[in-house]
């Protein structure tokens, strides 16, 4: 027994004695413990085979260092809730955003907030975009810089008004009783969304909200009008809008839904030629020839003033031949024509095209089919195609904008005989007056069609067709004087500007651009009363408008000391008082009333930037997909009109929430998901209470991109990746238990070789993270960070330190080297994660005193050391060889000699493992084996049992200027060392004795 205990001595001596900053006590140290006896041996117990949960187990337990940790493995139910409720309170979610923005930092980042709607409830959507803004805002505020970020609610409008209103509509209510009813929701949906941001960590100042309707604001919002006006880029005119008769006001192409499935009754109808175009005058027998026109809105034919035809496009004049019927129409339509008609169409005279076809066509009138003793010319018009239809296109300029364009270029008139109803007025005739031109009004003109001989063909028609986006009803166009800003002015500038925006995904660009390019002018007024009034006068005799910079400017100083309320509450004298008056050359106040209409929401949100920016441009916007065609361009437009320049450097643009099957959600499909309900649980089983962080994990793994999808499944999955990175986070804080990092860290030069390559690939993944971060590419910050823990932690680091940690002296230069990266990483992890996981972030440091509060994840060039990489990697090449010849076996029973001739691989082994053969070296602990041989050739005398293997491994140092392809063999063969029966490692002398690491743990 005596042997045995000093053979073991000697041993650890060996190893440990080469590290001489450790000093020469420990050999007088080791020496007065040789004298002492071997425990578990001699004492009367066998030690030979102990039982694995038995007497040994309890005797070595005390000189095992386990992780120590409170740090729970699991938070579930109630539990989970209350505790994120306690981190946000004892860590000062609610103070973070105010304490940033008083420390120093040299930069400022600014993520401007685009105004959700206060509306409703909060959603999902609600979720996906304050989580996100969220993510990059902490990021940014990790990594030093002073984040700029107000959160703001867009609070006038019609949805507001409706739903405020209900089912009492505004019948019998005056403008500011309707105002004060909408006010009240809208402050009522502002509060429930508030209160829901913080329940999800969202950091911010909640104090210090912008909001639409806030005096302050509305005042900014005018100092745009005003200026915007005064260069002649807003102006009042009479001309085709959209207009909702459901919501009777005017809308713009933001306010609109496009309806893949709206119904039609589409027809075919014929205009007869009154005057012949001189090409078809010259032919013989064809005097009566029609114009066969289609159209999907057969109620805007008595509105024709025209039909036009595409320049330079052949035409023919073809015959049926069923009915010898004479028709003009386009030479590429024939064929489908004749298909649809059921008859076949003998061409009779075909206008090529080698001349010009507008002088061909040109000079033609036609009767309209409907109205008697009206004519109508054919003319050119660029906006006919020949995709469907006739190539002959009806045309009524009170009801299509390029209608209009066509009645612009030729002075024809604009008679609008639609009423704000959505019906016929008195200009449409006796016979179709008050009909709604949608529904009876339709009826009624193709029965007045088919009477007069007119209707050719009827058919259904399903195509996109706009609808409001509140009632979810038809709109119609039609002409209506209303403020408009043109838009045409500003889409260059526009578009220039937006070239030197960042945009994500790349592809939005293009939607911006365009959305910009369908865009002629903007329509900004509506007819209702909850919003900013547009500060106009109008002359009660002339309707002459007063608007100019004094009048104006007057108007914004009383919405900013009263808000837009006092529109409605003041005299007229006090809102245009004698001294504006006589600025604007204007005669007396009474001559003057107020004007009734208020700007377009997108004009309220689009004019954030100068209330929360002023002279700043935001660093991003993140906003969803609709806001290509919404706030993202209203705040382009009217920024290029004021200051010439985007008011965003970047822009970030997201997708949809949508259901588990792709679904958009919808109450009436049950399968809409409340937020609060993922947080606190539901009713229903599969809904547990999942609580904030899996909310947000679910917004960061999600590709953002394109369409989110969320149900049970996602939540499991997030909750699931949570609990994984929980049960990493409470390794490292067991490990770490009563490490010191400020005076027990070890310096890296001093550390081991694989200790050193894991804070060259935290490194590495620091540099992976931060481009992700940068990126607003969460999902790429959760991807590295589950490859960095299951690859390089779980499945590598830890399970090669585990014996040194739990076995090897606890004050030791191995394990106090092994803890210093343990510490480094578990403050990179948890720094990386801070701005997915605020809440798990503050828990785990709560766990673990000592680390700074705030700063981003702590990287050093030093611990990138030539050729330490090219080391352990060759070495993990080798284990690679050795695992797989052993599959499903344990590498601990195995011994591995490894025969590599000289050369650079066999250098970097043996910087790994100074002896030829050790059981305890850097090189055996990567390998995990019992024992590693290192040597320049296999011994010619291995047993028969021995399992061969070879490999090679390209070494790359300095950039390429080294290169080395380097063979190495391996042999396997089963140790015949003991198991110790403290650290289960096959490296003791018998099966009655311990290992050298005992002793060694006593003596310290």
């Amino acid at each position: 027994m005596l042997l045995c205990r000093v053979s073991a001595v000697s041993h650890a001596l060996a190893r440990w004695g080469r590290r001489s900053h450790l000093g020469g006590g420990l050999l007088h140290r080791a020496l007065s413990f040789s004298s002492g006896r071997c425990h578990g041996v001699g004492s009367g117990e066998s030690s030979a085979q102990p039982s694995e949960t038995g007497s040994a187990q309890g005797l070595y337990r005390d000189t095992v260092l386990l992780p120590r940790t409170e740090f729970p493995m699991k938070l579930t139910g109630q539990k989970l809730l209350d505790r994120e409720l306690e981190i946000q309170k004892e860590c000062g979610f609610a103070d973070l955003y105010s304490w940033q923005r008083e420390r120093k930092a040299k930069k400022e980042f600014c993520l401007h907030d685009g105004p959700p709607y206060a509306n409703g409830d909060p959603h999902v959507g609600h979720a996906l975009n304050k989580i996100l803004k969220d993510i990059c805002n902490r990021f940014e505020m990790l990594r030093g810089r002073q984040v700029h970020y107000i959160p703001g609610w867009d609070c006038h409008g019609l949805p507001i008004e409706l739903k405020a209103l209900g089912e009492l509509g505004t019948s019998g209510l005056s403008p500011l009783q309707i105002r004060q009813k909408a006010r009240e929701f809208a402050e009522g949906a502002i509060a429930r969304q508030k209160a829901a941001f913080q329940r999800w960590g969202v950091m911010a100042d909640w104090d210090q909200c912008y909001y639409t309707f806030d005096g302050v604001y509305e005042a900014a919002q005018l100092k745009v009008f005003q200026e915007m006006h005064s260069k002649g880029l807003i102006y009042q005119d009479y001309k085709p809008i959209f207009w909702s008769p459901s919501s009777r006001t005017a809308l713009a192409e933001a306010e609109l839904e496009y309806n893949p499935e709206h119904v039609s009754r589409a027809i075919y109808a014929t205009f007869p030629l009154v005057r012949l175009p001189p090409k078809i005058a010259s032919e013989k027998d064809l005097e009566s020839v029609s114009v066969l026109v289609w159209t999907t809105q057969p109620w805007t034919i008595p509105a024709n003033e025209a039909v036009c035809y595409m320049p330079n496009a052949q035409y023919s004049v073809v015959k049926r031949a069923d009915n010898s019927q004479l028709l003009l129409a386009a030479t590429e339509r024939i064929a489908s024509m004749a298909a649809l008609l059921g008859t076949e169409l003998e061409s009779v005279v075909t206008f090529t095209g080698n001349a010009s076809i507008r002088s061909e066509l040109e000079g033609g009138i036609c009767k309209h089919p409907t109205i008697p003793d009206k004519e109508v010319p054919l003319l050119p018009a660029n906006h006919v195609t020949m995709a469907k239809g006739t190539g002959m296109v009806h045309t009524a300029p009170a009801h299509g904008m390029d209608d209009y364009s066509v009645a612009s270029q030729f002075k024809l008139p604009v008679e609008c005989m639609v009423d704000e109803d959505g019906k016929f007025n008195d200009l449409a005739g006796p016979e179709l007056q008050s009909l709604p031109v949608m529904r009876e009004g339709t009826d009624k003109v193709i029965s007045m069609l088919r009477d007069c001989g007119a209707l050719v063909k009827e058919e259904p028609c399903v195509h996109s067709y706009p609808y409001d986006w509140r009632t979810k009803q038809p709109v119609v166009i039609r002409p209506s004087k209303q403020w408009f800003i043109n838009t045409e002015s500003l889409k260059d500038k526009a578009k220039e500007a937006l070239q030197k925006v960042r945009v994500l995904p790349e592809s939005a660009k293009g939607s911006l651009l365009v959305m910009l390019d369908r865009r002629t002018y903007w329509c900004i007024s509506r007819q209702r009363s909850w919003g900013v009034p547009i500060p106009v006068f109008y002359h009660r005799d002339t309707g002459e408008a007063l608007i100019n910079k004094h009048t104006v400017s007057h108007i914004a100083k009383l919405f900013k000391e009263k808000n837009s309320d006092c529109w409605w509450e003041l005299p007229i004298e006090t809102l245009l008082p004698p001294e504006v008056l006589k600025q604007s050359k204007a005669g007396p106040v009474t001559d003057y009333i107020r004007g009734e209409d208020v700007l377009d929401i997108w004009f309220d949100s689009g004019a954030s930037w100068a209330a929360v920016l002023e002279d700043s441009r935001a660093d991003a916007y993140v906003e969803g997909k609709d806001q290509i065609g919404g706030w993202f361009q209203s705040s382009l437009l009217t920024s290029i009109a004021v200051r010439n320049k985007a008011p965003y450097k970047s822009l970030v643009v997201h997708g949809f929430a949508v259901s588990e099957k792709g679904e958009k959600m919808s109450k009436s499909l049950g399968n809409v998901v409340d937020p609060d309900t993922i947080i606190n649980g539901g009713k229903d089983p599969s809904m547990p209470a999942y609580g904030a962080d899996v909310l947000r994990w679910w917004v960061a793994e999600s590709n953002i991109f394109s369409e989110v999808q969320i149900g049970p499944t996602a939540l499991n999955s997030a909750r699931d990746s949570i609990s994984k990175l929980r049960n990493t986070l409470k390794f490292l804080l067991g490990n770490l238990h009563g490490f010191d990092p400020l005076t027990q860290a070890v310096d890296p030069k001093e550390m081991h070789y694989i200790d050193q390559y894991m804070l060259h690939q935290l490194r590495e993944y620091s540099i992976k993270v931060t481009d992700a971060y940068s990126e607003f590419d969460a999902g790429r910050v959760i991807r590295v960070l589950q490859a960095f823990i299951s690859r390089d932690l779980s499945s590598f680091y830890f399970s090669i330190i585990k014996d040194r940690l739990y076995c090897d002296p606890e004050d030791s230069l191995g394990r106090r080297s092994c803890q210093t990266v343990l510490e480094e990483v578990l403050d990179g992890v948890i720094r990386s994660i801070a701005p997915i996981l605020p809440h798990l972030a503050e828990e785990v440091y709560l766990h673990a005193p000592g680390h700074d509060s705030i700063g981003w994840i702590k990287s050093s060039s030093v611990w990138r050391r030539p050729g330490l990489e090219e080391a352990v990697e060759g070495a993990c090449a080798i284990r690679d060889s050795f695992l797989s010849s052993i599959p499903g076996k344990n590498a601990a029973q195995y011994d591995l000699t490894i025969a590599i001739e000289p050369g650079l691989l066999f250098e970097l082994m043996e910087s790994l493992q100074e002896e030829p053969s050790s059981t305890s070296s850097q090189l055996a602990e990567l390998m995990m084996a019992a024992r590693v041989n290192l040597t320049s050739e296999l011994p010619r005398d291995l047993p028969p049992d021995a399992i061969l293997n070879h490999g090679t491994f390209l070494i790359n140092l300095e950039g390429g200027v080294i290169r080395e392809d380097s063979a190495y063999n391996i042999a396997v063969v089963p140790t015949s060392a003991s198991r110790c029966p403290r650290c289960r490692r096959y490296t003791a002398e018998s099966a009655d004795c311990m290992c050298p690491r005992f002793f060694i743990w006593n003596v310290f």
